[in-house]
């Protein structure tokens, strides 16, 4: 198998990367066909090794000959196969019917699909029914096929040739219904569709295979988004400097916490901590002044009653987190305008953003944090619109607010204003993550990358989407090394020990 690929494409583009691959590189069409079975084959053994009794489905299509070539290595390896076929094989055509007729010559049967099949009989199903050209709702004998498989047994594993029958390449939108796979094996680049919409629920473990062809210049066939990883986060934060000390690593201003929610301006703070920011302080009610000092004593708080309170912190910080725990009442307000006038780089969540929503503005050094839900409401939508088509709703928010924005949710997605760069996809994180607290804590882990970022972000050398991606991925990556004793249960502050290993790995 390839590493996965650090790019995403839309599903034209990728039929492109595959032309180019024949015409230019040399590689015939079955050729690719068949390494797309052998990339398919060795995944789900690798993924299902006691898996012994194998039933493939192929459609009319190139992904349906990719089927057959898949039931040919299964037979050539001893497995019990069965395969039917969704339509005659005699009018397969091109590459796909070359497949069948190895298939057949490797003594490979076809069944015709007349009626549901019983699936107690079988291990593994591989879905080779349709690729990424859907464009309408699946009808007929496909529909037929997928709503079987959503009664599958337990026991019974579902591996998705490309992209699962009925998701959308380019949405990730489920077309009336879509198989539900356990993994996916996509090739030659990964299609969007498989990060956005429903696409993560509906592709299980996604698995890349490049198929060897050679890397195609971007310049001629454009991504639409780049997956953060490791290595990004190495390029923007190297080994500190021996003689470095922690005005060298910026002064976070946390500013929030409001009556009954002294956690989160608190959660917010140790995350900036935890994640490297040389000081940190937490302007917040002066009631959960103590709380907060006792459980964290390395915060710098204060309780802000006057304007005189909150001035001397705004002018001490480099980077302001405004809005954990923030509220919306008259003394979240005045913060809130007294924070803004300050003109200084912030990070911009929860009742902060709220607040933006009823009062737009638009600024080019902040950062937004949206949840879908947030997203919506700053853009005068549903969650579900935002949902629907997350990276439009991404562009509206640069758009109309200028900066950074970091939309939320499974896939997070980060983009800067402009089209200078490609919008960062963020392929970690999981359901546990779904509690109190961790928006705070992804807060204070992106000021805190901000913070000591600050010089080469002042001198153009860094941009503000490449820290939120940074946070993004480190909250996640975080979330997942935490999530190992199990997802259920998982609480924010469980991120803390593992951002410190994620940080320094």
């Amino acid at each position: 198998m390839s590493k996965m690929s650090q790019t995403v494409y839309r599903p034209d583009d990728v039929r492109e990367l595959d032309r180019i691959a024949i015409e230019e590189q040399g590689i015939s069409g079955y050729e690719l066909m068949t390494r797309a079975g052998q990339a398919t084959y060795a995944a789900a053994v690798e993924h299902f090794p006691q898996a012994s009794r194998w039933l493939v489905i192929c459609g009319s299509g190139n992904n349906g000959g990719d089927g057959y070539v898949i039931a040919r290595l299964a037979i050539e390896h001893g497995m019990e196969m069965q395969l039917i076929a969704l339509s005659p094989p005699g009018s397969l055509t091109g590459d796909a019917a070359t497949a069948w007729h190895d298939f057949a010559a490797a003594g490979g049967s076809v069944t015709e699909w007349d009626s549901p099949i019983d699936l107690q009989d079988v291990d593994i199903v591989v879905d080779a029914m349709l690729g990424t050209g859907l464009k309408r709702p699946l009808e007929g004998v496909y529909r037929e096929v997928v709503e079987v498989l959503a009664q599958r047994p337990p026991a019974v594993s579902v591996v998705a040739v490309d992209i699962a029958t009925g998701l959308s390449g380019l949405t990730g939108e489920v077309m009336g219904v879509a198989v539900r796979a356990d993994l996916t094996v996509s090739y030659v680049g990964l299609k969007q569709g498989l990060f956005l919409g429903n696409g993560p629920d509906y592709s299980g473990q996604l698995v890349f295979d490049d198929l060897g062809i050679q890397p195609i210049d971007t310049a001629r066939v454009k991504p639409v988004l780049q997956i953060f990883g490791q290595n990004d986060l190495r390029k923007l934060m190297p080994p500190r400097a021996r003689m470095g000390h922690k005005g060298d690593y910026g002064h976070v201003l946390v500013i929030g916490g409001n009556t009954g929610m002294a956690g989160a301006a608190r959660l917010a703070g140790e995350a900036a901590l935890r994640s490297g920011a040389g000081l940190v302080s937490v302007a917040t009610r002066a009631e959960n002044v103590a709380a907060i000092v006792a459980g964290r004593p390395e915060l710098m708080c204060r309780g802000v009653e006057t304007d005189a309170d909150l001035d001397g912190m705004l002018e001490r910080a480099s980077i302001i987190a405004l809005g954990p725990g923030l509220g919306q009442d008259d003394w979240a307000r005045h913060v809130y305008k007294r924070a803004l006038a300050a003109n200084k780089a912030m990070i911009v969540d929860a009742d902060a953003l709220n607040l933006l929503a009823e009062s737009p503005d638009k600024r080019d050094n902040w950062i937004l944090t949206p949840h879908p839900g947030e997203a919506g409401r700053l853009l005068g939508m549903t969650t579900a619109q935002v949902q629907a088509d997350r990276l439009a709703s991404l562009s509206k928010l640069t758009d109309r607010y200028g900066g950074c924005a970091l939309l939320k949710g499974h896939g997070t997605l980060v983009a800067g204003a402009g089209p200078a760069a490609l919008p960062w996809l963020i392929h970690a994180g999981n359901p546990g993550m779904a509690t109190a607290g961790m928006g705070d804590v992804l807060t204070g882990i992106t000021a805190a990358i901000y913070a000591q970022c600050g010089k080469e972000v002042a001198a153009g050398c860094v941009a503000s989407a490449d820290i939120a991606a940074a946070a993004a991925w480190l909250h996640a990556t975080a979330g997942d090394r935490a999530a190992n004793k199990g997802e259920r249960g998982l609480v924010a502050t469980d991120l803390f020990v593992e951002l410190r290993a994620c940080l320094n790995h």
